[in-house]
């Protein structure tokens, strides 16, 4: 089995009430226990606002950059569907 889920890297919750939230891995478990089969992670939440913020305008000015350069330009194109 591959092991993806390392300490100290930043994922996106897709399920349950915190869905949508940036969160860090703490610690990972790979082997399930009686109460949980399957492997899963102890994470946390990104604390303060200040860092969302400037991560947020810092993402925007990044693709804001490749649009007018022309990098990668699939991205940002509509979905034929």
């Amino acid at each position: 089995m591959v092991k993806f889920l390392k300490p100290n890297k930043v994922v996106i919750l897709l399920q349950g009430r915190y869905a949508g939230r940036k969160v860090v891995i703490v610690k990972s478990f790979y082997d399930g226990t009686r109460e949980r089969p399957n492997g899963h992670c102890l994470i946390t939440g990104i604390k303060t606002k200040d860092k969302k913020v400037t991560a947020c305008k810092e993402t925007k000015k990044r693709l804001e950059e490749r649009f007018k350069t022309g990098k990668n330009c699939w991205f940002f194109t509509k979905l034929g569907f």
